[in-house]
């Protein structure tokens, strides 16, 4: 099986060439994105995987659809020199918890499942806030202009008492934005490009929206490895702390050890120590 791990990075590049190393195997193809506003791009490198840094690049803003945009330009630059039996979306931050022999044994069993997690599979009052109002500023969110602030939550308030609400036919869907996906569900992603830049531009958080969102229409629903865990259904453990996603570390280990994950997020480089005894975990199973 040949895979393609598609990678949003903006920061931390120690790390992020620690976790290129550990997806460095020759049955893999490696996509970075390197958010816009980065200057001094770092210097990363492969010996085995092939290696594709995106020249084009967006200026990604937290919550808005920018997010979203980079993932496309990334399934769209893996899928013009596949297709690939399996695309995986990470963070610049994440590793792998399991050894890539692992990893590839574990697709070849379940070769043609989807692995997107679900948190939300009904119409919430979150996702009514998030996707069915229009929001002002999206590529804005965290200025810290008190204006902008003001107007925003005010337009806000307005639709909610006059009822307003946008895409009211539309079955909207939650999760992670991190997942393991095959070449037909890509496919599908990049086929509806246009519609999903339609439907979610103004809105907020929709990068934990758009694909559970589409995948839940498409003909690959049938195929959702879980969607009842929400970890379960994308492989993957992430550090949530109650509502606050927190850096694992060396107080984690043994829960990452035992995890069923085969991935894991997010981590930082305070503690190579630490960081070098994932590596190994990932190299040992």
């Amino acid at each position: 099986m040949k895979h393609a791990y598609l990678i949003l990075a903006h920061h931390e590049f120690g790390l992020l060439q620690t976790l290129i190393d550990c997806l460095d195997d020759a049955r893999n193809d490696i996509y970075v994105h390197i958010d816009r506003k980065v200057k001094m791009l770092p210097d990363l490198h492969t010996e085995e995987a092939g290696l594709t840094v995106l020249k084009n690049r967006i200026d990604i803003r937290w919550a808005d659809y920018s997010m979203v945009e980079a993932e496309f330009a990334l399934f769209e630059a893996a899928r013009q020199n596949g297709p690939y039996d399996y695309y995986h979306l990470l963070s610049g931050v994440d590793l792998p918890i399991k050894s890539q022999d692992f990893i590839h044994r574990f697709f070849e069993e379940h070769q043609g499942k989807e692995f997107i997690a679900f948190t939300n599979t009904t119409t919430t009052p979150e996702i009514i806030r998030k996707v069915r109002r229009w929001h002002l500023f999206p590529h804005d969110f965290r200025n810290k202009s008190k204006l902008k602030r003001i107007l925003r939550a005010a337009f806000i308030r307005i639709q909610e008492r006059l009822g307003i609400e946008r895409n009211r036919s539309i079955d909207f869907k939650k999760g992670s934005q991190w997942l393991s996906v095959t070449d037909s569900m890509v496919n599908y992603f990049l086929q509806h490009q246009c519609w999903a830049r339609k439907v979610f531009t103004h809105t907020f958080c929709s990068d934990e929206i758009v694909f559970q969102t589409l995948c839940w229409q498409s003909p690959m629903r049938e195929a959702l490895y879980n969607t009842s865990d929400d970890g379960l259904g994308c492989m993957r453990t992430i550090g949530w702390k109650g509502a606050q996603l927190m850096d694992w570390s060396a107080p984690d280990f043994d829960e990452l050890a035992e995890s069923f994950a085969l991935f894991a997020r997010k981590f930082n480089t305070t503690d190579m120590c630490f960081i070098q005894k994932i590596v190994a975990l990932s190299d040992s199973q």
